[in-house]
């Protein structure tokens, strides 16, 4: 997640990866948050907004949800959603605008996330860092990113063609899919008490075709350097190989994600 350059379109979001905050998909971490009346909690990877605004109607009018995105695409969208509260930053090492609210910058009772801190690969501890430093003795860090074994298949297919095309794929992988384990000591690190952590399969479909999905989450990450033309090959050759695998007799595609839940507590 980074702000430096903004590589996200919230319209190709919405359109390729709704998914992501379907009630389906999205109630097992919102069970998890367990949100109060009056809490304040902060939503890291907020995307357009969509489960910030959900979890601000559960907080009601004397809580507060607070939404921060990489992405000023995401930002403006969650804004014009109506998120009321909401700002660019990074969260491997956060900061909030001069001109935001002062008595919105620590003190929330959860840091909430999902689907985003898999983008976190370049500093995943300063994430976790940042979020004990704005949370209450005892507050909870919870969420759920892209885990150990996710998308599974296509991502050694991209890693394959690109080294076929003569690109080393490793330092252009934006993805960080941690196992449990890995995880938790993260979190313990830096005085989380980790209450629950696992890993949860969970086939996807997807709107489209495997290529509408790569288009969305890898031109602009892991293929940004490649032009136009050889990035199109490159993703044909992916779709082609992920096909047996991947597409049913009806022509559906699926990828099967794997999340990593979890729910921590700030060490007193």
């Amino acid at each position: 997640m980074t702000s430096t350059k903004d590589s996200w379109s919230a319209t190709a979001y919405n359109t390729n990866a709704s998914f992501v905050y379907s009630t389906e998909f999205s109630t097992p971490v919102l069970k998890l948050l367990a949100p109060q009346l009056g809490e304040r909690i902060i939503d890291f990877g907020c995307g357009t907004g969509e489960l910030s605004i959900q979890i601000s109607n559960l907080v009601g009018k004397d809580g507060v949800v607070v939404g921060v995105d990489s992405s000023q695409s995401m930002i403006s969208q969650a804004s014009a959603n109506g998120l009321k509260h909401a700002f660019v930053a990074d969260v491997q090492s956060l900061e909030f605008p001069s001109d935001f609210d002062e008595g919105l910058r620590d003190r929330y009772d959860a840091v909430f996330t999902n689907a985003a801190l898999h983008w976190c690969k370049r500093d995943p501890s300063g994430v976790i860092k940042n979020a004990k430093s704005i949370l209450t003795p005892g507050g909870r860090f919870v969420g759920e990113m892209g885990g150990f074994l996710n998308c599974v298949g296509v991502r050694s297919a991209l890693h394959t063609v690109m080294k076929q095309h003569g690109y080393d794929p490793e330092p252009l992988d934006p993805w960080y899919f941690p196992s449990p384990g890995q995880y938790k000591s993260l979190l313990e690190a830096e005085g989380f008490t980790v209450q629950e952590i696992a890993l949860y399969p969970r086939m996807t479909p997807l709107p489209g075709t495997l290529i509408d999905w790569l288009q969305t989450f890898c031109r602009k990450s892991m293929l940004a350097g490649v032009e136009d033309d050889e990035a199109e090959e490159i993703l044909r050759e992916v779709q082609q190989k992920c096909e047996v695998d991947c597409r049913d007799h009806e022509g559906n595609w699926y990828i099967m994600y794997v999340r990593l839940r979890f729910i921590a507590i700030v060490n007193v």
